[in-house]
């Protein structure tokens, strides 16, 4: 076989593989991509390890997890910024997004709501909607990246977190921020990126106060964070050394969740 064959089809096999890896990257079952990414020579990875045994898969794919978590904190630069962009780039409309269908959001009367807040913290009044919109806000031009492979870039405006955190008397030196929302869902975080200068209370998008349908009345923003780690519909925030998980997380999800 001449070298231009061989090039062919070196060519050929990588594109194969490119796409069935493209292919099971969206695929929300765990045991299922573990087994199909055996075919693309991962078996290697698995030695000692019987794909058909439930228990032995789930050992790996924790492994596999905390080490995962573990690499992108020890990466993690606290004061490294996501990037910017101009107002012209803006994705109109922004998608929506959610564990359920569009006509399912929440609607939640703002003269009820109160964010509570628990935990590692010297203030647990909760906060009125009045009261967080009377915080000092900014406002960032960020991209939101979801782990289903699609990418918008957004207009946000917010308390920055870590200020909020001075105003509850948080203890920073605390390892995690959990998140809990109107419609179940739930997240949580590392205090690195809770204190990170662009993780956001989110009260406001383009200009006007946050629709229902990208989580009014608030949401928290954390543009160095996938999708999933970006809680919509937020009402309570604790600050914990328990490790609280969260609703993709407990499913698989890596924990970490970003740069």
């Amino acid at each position: 076989m001449n070298k231009q064959m061989k090039s062919l089809e070196t060519n050929v096999n990588a594109d194969l593989i490119i796409k069935e890896a493209e292919s099971l990257v969206g695929r929300f079952n765990r045991r299922h991509f573990l087994k199909q990414f055996a075919t693309l020579g991962g078996l290697s990875l698995l030695t000692g390890c019987s794909i058909s045994n439930n228990d032995s898969v789930e050992k790996l794919l924790g492994q596999v997890s905390r080490f995962n978590d573990k690499a992108q904190a020890w990466l993690f630069d606290p004061n490294k910024l996501a990037p910017t962009y101009s107002e012209a780039l803006i994705t109109r409309p922004f998608p929506f997004n959610a564990f359920y269908s569009e006509d399912k959001v929440p609607q939640v009367d703002a003269t009820d709501f109160l964010l509570e807040v628990s935990g590692r913290v010297s203030n647990h009044k909760s906060w009125t909607l009045a009261e967080l919109q009377a915080l000092p806000q900014v406002e960032q031009i960020t991209r939101h990246i979801c782990v289903e492979g699609w990418s918008a870039i957004g207009r946000w405006q917010g308390v920055p977190f870590s200020e909020f955190l001075k105003r509850i008397g948080a203890d920073t030196s605390a390892k995690y921020v959990a998140f809990y929302c109107v419609d179940g869902y739930f997240t949580s975080i590392d205090m690195a990126t809770a204190l990170h200068p662009q993780t956001q209370l989110t009260l406001g998008f383009d200009g006007q106060p946050l629709p229902a349908r990208y989580g009014f009345p608030l949401k928290v923003r954390i543009p160095t964070k996938l999708g999933y780690k970006n809680p919509k519909h937020v009402r309570a925030i604790q600050i914990t050394n328990i490790y609280p998980g969260g609703y993709w997380e407990n499913q698989g999800y890596n924990w970490f969740g970003g740069s």
